[in-house]
Parts: C-alpha cells; sequence; structure tokens
C-alpha cells in the first residue's frame, strides 16, 4: 500500500493509496484519527493522484474523517481526482459536502 501522511501548520494531507479498499481504508482510519487527535488539524486535503479504485469503505473514511474534522470547526477538500475517482464521488453524494479541486 502507497499512503502517506503529511502534515504542516494546521493541514493534514493524506495521500490515499492507488487502491482504497477495506484493507486500506482500515489503516487510514486509525492513522488519520489518530493524528487528528494529537495535533490541531484546521484542514484536511485528500489527494487522489495515485488512485486507481476506490470502493464503499473508501467513502467511509472520507466521510468519517470529515465530520471529525468539521466538528473542530476545520475544512476538508480533495484534490487530483482521475475520471474513475471524481465519478465514485458524484455517485455517492461526496462532491456536495466536499470541495474538489
Amino acid at each position: 500500500m502507497e499512503y502517506k501522511f503529511e502534515k504542516d501548520y494546521g493541514c493534514l494531507m493524506l495521500k490515499m493509496p492507488r487502491e482504497l479498499d477495506h484493507h486500506a481504508a482500515e489503516y487510514i482510519k486509525e492513522e488519520a484519527d489518530s493524528l487528528i487527535l494529537q495535533y490541531p488539524v484546521r484542514s484536511l486535503v485528500f489527494d487522489f493522484s495515485d488512485t486507481q479504485f476506490m470502493d464503499s469503505s473508501g467513502i467511509g473514511v472520507i466521510i468519517g474523517r470529515c465530520k471529525n474534522v468539521r466538528f473542530s470547526g476545520g475544512y476538508v477538500k480533495a484534490v487530483n481526482l482521475n475520471e474513475q475517482i471524481q465519478r465514485v464521488f458524484q455517485l455517492s453524494g461526496l462532491m456536495k459536502i466536499i470541495d474538489v479541486e
């Protein structure tokens, strides 16, 4: 799995793996929640530049972390979505709740 967490001045960037499935989602959820609790995260950025596949567990990762960050007054956005990931965002309704660049 190729995922990465980067923290910088209240911003947490999650570089999503090539395949965001159940196995990757569990690890990402645990790590992201831990970092959100430890550090004052004001913005959360999901970077999908390497992601080729995402299933419903990936949608759950995004919605759950979005709730956690917004609860403390932060904002969430997704960047570098390819055509397939954009389609997942549109069909699931994520486009309505998260800023997409």
